[in-house]
């Protein structure tokens, strides 16, 4: 068989990222029912042992029309987008969907979803805030024997232990497979721009995880393969929700800004954490949610750790400087933004705060900032 080349890899992934739709109507075709799962912190894994595909929905770029009717105007577009799917008809071909309540935009979502959609099987999902403490977990290991419950019912069959500690297996090791890939892209920005850098991530929320990791891992030996980066441009670190706009990854290429890491949500915070190995799947996964860290939506009952966090991982990968894609509306990472600024400025990390959302079609000022930020950076090399 012959070896595809980085740039054949990297274009499947593209291909799979900007046409979710083919995707899942290839696992419909082939006879798999697919659940949607929006964000975030879904346990896919019980989807996968019911022998159903996950499906990823964080929304798409596009005007909000219909949903307006259920939201005020200040919700921010993840929320929206995902009901403007469904009113839509984009979701007709799932079998039900999964819908974390875990901030106050998504919880109301999860209703308005319920009342518009109602021919759509509904997993109603919540997290506890307080998910460290024993009782925490508990709580989680409940609300997903529910979820499973739901499962089972759409499926048709039984959940075993067996077929979920096998998810768990292939969910590490495509979460293994994806933090190797953050790492080696980081370190060879000239064969990974930042648009194909996010298209191979996005692509794992449309892809049976085996398939993803069997691709991923052809990808990453061949960039293990390639000779040390001579990278003559700036070094950033991505921050926020979403970080999946071409048009905006476009502009970081345009002024030779490279993507070394990033805590962007749908990116590697969602895969930073494994399942740990237990006798009982379920303890298992919600252990993995009570170990969850550095997120503006989580609780931290000592203080917000999470602007040292982005700070360590900045210098731990060489990035330069920090891209904060501040996701329009969203009370939680606004509130949290100025303590962040604080800290990357008292570590003389320059940083830039991009407002963004699935709606924005004028990338004038965004184009203007980071340009901007680009001769900051190249100032400081």
């Amino acid at each position: 068989m012959t070896m595809s080349t980085i740039g054949e890899l990297l274009n499947q992934f593209d291909m799979i990222a900007s046409n979710p739709k083919a995707q899942l109507e290839k696992y419909i075709a082939g006879g798999k029912q697919a659940i949607g799962c929006f964000p975030y912190y879904v346990p896919e894994e019980l989807v996968r042992a019911a022998d159903m595909v996950p499906f990823g929905v964080w929304g798409a770029e596009g005007t909000i029309n219909s949903a307006k009717k259920y939201f005020a105007p200040f919700y921010c577009t993840i929320a929206q987008m995902g009901l403007e799917l469904a009113l839509n008809g984009k979701l007709d071909k799932l079998s039900g969907v999964i819908m974390p309540s875990i901030c106050d935009t998504l919880r109301p979502l999860t209703q308005n979803f319920r009342s518009a959609i109602p021919q759509l099987p509904f997993i109603f999902l919540a997290h506890p805030q307080n998910r460290r403490a024993p009782y925490g977990v508990e709580y989680t290991k409940s609300q997903y024997g529910s979820v499973k419950q739901k499962l089972e019912a759409i499926a048709g069959k039984a959940i075993t232990d067996s077929a979920l500690k096998d998810a768990i297996r292939v969910y590490n090791e495509s979460r293994a497979a994806r933090r190797k890939f953050v790492k080696l892209a980081g370190q060879h920005p000239e064969s990974v721009s930042p648009i194909h850098r996010s298209a191979v991530l996005k692509s794992a929320y449309f892809m049976d995880k085996a398939e993803h990791t069997a691709l991923l891992t052809e990808l990453n030996s061949q960039l293990e393969a390639l000779p040390k980066s001579d990278w003559k441009g700036s070094k950033i670190l991505l921050s926020g929700i979403l970080a999946d706009s071409k048009n905006l990854l476009q502009i970081l290429a345009d002024h030779n800004m490279a993507v070394v890491a990033d805590d962007v949500a749908q990116q590697s915070r969602a895969f930073r954490l494994d399942v740990p190995e237990a006798d009982d799947p379920m303890t298992a996964l919600a252990l993995q949610f009570a170990g969850q860290d550095y997120d503006v939506l989580l609780y931290d009952p000592e203080l917000n750790k999470r602007p040292e966090h982005v700070v360590n991982l900045t210098r731990e990968n060489g990035a330069q400087g920090v891209v904060i894609l501040m996701m329009q509306f969203c009370d939680p990472e606004e509130m949290e933004y100025p303590s962040l600024k604080q800290a990357l400025d008292k570590a003389d990390i320059p940083s830039v705060s991009i407002g963004f959302d699935q709606q924005m079609r004028d990338f004038g000022q965004a184009r203007t900032q980071l340009q901007a930020f680009a001769d900051v950076l190249s100032s400081k090399r």
